[in-house]
């Protein structure tokens, strides 16, 4: 998927520091990305986790070269999961 002109492609030279932590009163994993300007970009854990299943799948799959998820409000999900989830597109 190529960027088109209202996206941006993060280069690996712009980001300063990951910082993966598990903040106090929290449970759940969060993910920083400091850039070199300054600016940091924070994710959650299911985010990080969707990317996560996505480049696996891409990667180990020799004959896969794209996935795409979606989010989508799920009302009949399992305990403990968030209502608004991302998930694979068929």
């Amino acid at each position: 998927m190529e960027a088109g002109a209202d996206e941006r492609v993060l280069r690996n030279e712009e980001v300063a520091e990951i910082v993966a932590e598990i903040p106090e009163g929290h449970r759940h994993l969060r993910t920083t990305l400091r850039l070199a300007d300054g600016s940091a970009i924070t994710l959650q854990e299911a985010t990080v986790a969707a990317i996560v299943r996505a480049y696996v799948a891409v990667k180990t799959d020799p004959l896969r070269n794209e996935m795409t998820l979606k989010g989508r409000r799920v009302p009949g999900r399992k305990e403990g999961y968030a209502e608004w989830q991302l998930m694979e597109e068929p």
